[in-house]
């Protein structure tokens, strides 16, 4: 398919202004893809394009890492994805393949890895060209709407926890009910933990329980890191917060053998004592998102379980207002652009 044209958000310079543009979108080369975007989150890690926070990104960029939409054109070499087929493209942008993770399969630690809307132009545009091997295919009876979040915002939450080592059954808790930890419920309660969601204020007990979760707890009332240990220790505690005291008290929550698994950035270096650490062979770590395969394994489970993000949904031409509220930090709870398309 030739060379196309659409509409396009981008940063003009790092700390500068959103600027739409009419663009080009050209054929892909070898080993790509030109996806015609539907839908397309907009995530807090947008705020790396938008404010600089990577080195070396070259502007003016489009970002955008959480899309979903069509294939309209293929590249050489291409042995797997068509014209026609409904994909995602998330913050895993492509890898090298030949790089000693790639490798050993190890493709999400990638030394070469490429972002999706920090790497090359992302998604808060009409099209989007990206590799081949960063792409997930999107089930049938997901919308792209439901879709684009789940590709980086669920990602995230469902591979931690499915690489967590926690068996059904055991207690996993989930810290913040924000747009990472609200999708960490559901897949937690979903895969069959006994699921603990922690949050601040009581008024979110009854979101929790929806989402379902088996316990409540309340921080601003309660030490949630003893109130864990009532309930025999956390298994895993998969923290979506970026409060670092919290991080540090959470490790007192936990049992045996149990881990504290970090996906939320934390704003400030956070304490742990060793002693916990050793003495209940506890362990701290944190997770990266996953590739196009995890992905898709995402989206599968979601339209399989009914896992849903609370969405806010914008039009691409408000992308600018779209990103404000995210960074507000009141959308509830994540933010979605829609081409019409």
């Amino acid at each position: 398919m030739p060379q196309v044209s659409g509409r396009a958000f981008q940063v003009t310079a790092a700390g500068g202004s959103f600027e739409l543009v009419e663009r080009d979108f050209p054929e892909p080369g070898p080993g790509h893809v030109r996806i015609r975007v539907q839908a397309c989150g907009v995530c807090h890690s947008d705020s790396i394009t938008k404010f600089g926070l990577f080195p070396g990104i070259q502007y003016p960029r489009v970002p955008g890492h959480e899309i979903a939409g069509v294939i309209d054109a293929v590249g050489a070499n291409v042995p797997v994805f068509k014209a026609g087929q409904r994909v995602g493209l998330g913050w895993h942008g492509g890898h090298c393949n030949y790089c000693e993770p790639c490798r050993r399969g190890d493709f999400i630690l990638c030394q070469n890895q490429q972002i999706s809307g920090i790497s090359y132009d992302g998604g808060y545009a009409d099209y989007v060209i990206a590799p081949a091997n960063a792409l997930a295919l999107i089930p049938e009876d997901l919308s792209d709407v439901d879709a684009a979040p789940l590709m980086c915002a669920g990602v995230t939450t469902f591979n931690a926890l499915r690489h967590s080592g926690a068996k059904a059954g055991d207690l996993v808790a989930i810290l913040g009910i924000g747009g990472l930890g609200h999708l960490g419920v559901q897949f937690a309660a979903k895969a069959g933990y006994n699921t603990v969601a922690i949050a601040r204020g009581q008024d979110k007990a009854p979101l929790a329980k929806e989402l379902g979760a088996h316990t409540y707890i309340d921080s601003t009332t309660h030490d949630f890191a003893a109130e864990l240990q009532k309930l025999g220790g956390a298994d895993v505690i998969l923290s979506t917060l970026t409060d670092g005291p919290s991080l540090s008290q959470a490790v007192g929550g936990l049992g045996p053998n149990g881990r504290l698994i970090i996906v939320g950035v934390p704003e400030k270096p956070f304490e742990a004592s060793a002693i916990p650490l050793i003495m209940g062979n506890r362990e701290i770590r944190g997770w990266a998102s996953g590739t196009g395969m995890d992905s898709e394994d995402t989206l599968n489970f979601s339209s399989l379980t009914g896992v849903k993000a609370r969405i806010e949904t914008y039009p691409l031409e408000k992308a600018p207002e779209a990103f404000d509220r995210m960074m507000s930090g009141k959308a509830r709870f994540r933010v979605v652009l829609t081409t019409g398309a």
